[in-house]
């Protein structure tokens, strides 16, 4: 990855991490398939000034179904029966593992050494802060979290196959973003009355008050719109094991604000797989771009070709 998609990567993960603490936040007396049905309802709605994106219809509803509805129908499911907003984080970040198997088996992505290594320190760090965090979290809820995450590992890959297949740059990864939330609402709604029935809509309803309207703007705007425009973008134009380790950093960065905001300080154990997340993610990123430049290189030169804009090699060899 270059130094410009690390940061951006970066940026999206720590997001992402917030989000968890804006979702509980906006959530009370709201049935959890609900918001989500209003969630993606605004983002869909960005369709009337947003151009279809290069991809088919099996591609938009296969990541609406698993990136969008599956994930986060499952995510707030699980925070609505209990879940805290850091373990949540924790949890969902098992989709790092599942995407880079499934991105293994079906895209024929082998990790390199590094990446396995860096992945590797990863896990270790998520299970160190699970055992600090205690094994009080309803068991349903973890499950459901899991779930999510599985969920969320299958988007990625149809997204990276979507980008591998079409050739070019993001795949109008804002576009892919909008279009697939079109898949959502409708669904989520329907389950919603299904699961949580018409009287708690009706009250869920009444209960969309000021902190909801904001948790869904942040929500839909930032960590959806922008947050997953850029990352799709990232799994377009560099392969799923480099890219999807960097989400790692959103259970650090959820715990962080909940110490801060919610007075919820991590025990040592949780502070040292905080440390141990970050570093395998900063070994998966170099593997990955150690990768990068061996199949990047001039065969004669050794020189690495220079990415212009977001998918366009300069040839090898050229100095400017």
């Amino acid at each position: 990855m270059s130094r410009r998609d690390m940061i951006l990567a970066a940026g999206v993960a720590s997001a992402w991490g917030f989000n968890f603490l804006v979702i509980d936040w906006g959530m009370p007396g709201i049935p959890p398939l609900l918001f989500v049905a209003v969630r993606f309802a605004v983002v869909a709605a960005f369709v009337v000034i947003v151009p279809r994106p290069v991809a088919s219809w099996a591609t938009i509803v296969g990541v609406g179904l698993f990136m969008s509805l599956g994930q986060f129908g499952l995510l707030y499911t699980s925070l609505a029966l209990g879940l805290q907003p850091g373990l949540a984080a924790l949890l969902l970040q098992a989709q790092a593992v599942f995407t880079v198997v499934i991105a293994a088996g079906v895209l024929r992505e082998r990790p390199t050494l590094g990446q396995t290594v860096g992945v590797t320190i990863g896990v270790v760090g998520l299970a160190a802060v699970a055992l600090g965090r205690g094994g009080d979290a309803p068991a349903l809820a973890v499950v459901l979290a899991l779930a999510a995450a599985l969920s969320w590992a299958v988007g990625n890959v149809i997204s990276r196959r979507a980008g591998v297949v079409a050739g070019r740059g993001p795949l109008g990864a804002l576009s892919l973003t909008v279009w697939s939330a079109l898949v959502v609402p409708v669904p989520a709604l329907a389950l919603a009355f299904v699961v949580e029935g018409p009287s708690a809509i009706a009250s869920g309803l009444g209960a969309f008050g000021w902190p909801a309207a904001l948790s869904t703007l942040y929500t839909a705007g930032l960590c959806t719109l922008v947050g997953y425009a850029i990352f799709n973008g990232l799994l377009a134009r560099n392969p799923s094991a480099a890219v999807v380790p960097w989400v790692l950093l959103a259970p650090v960065v959820a715990m962080v604000a909940a110490a801060a905001l919610l007075g919820q300080v991590p025990a040592p154990a949780e502070a040292i797989g905080g440390v141990l997340l970050v570093v395998g993610v900063l070994v998966t990123s170099v593997g990955a771009r150690d990768r990068w430049k061996a199949r990047t290189a001039h065969p004669a030169t050794g020189k690495v070709a220079v990415p212009v804009g977001d998918d366009e090699p300069r040839p090898a060899g050229r100095e400017d």
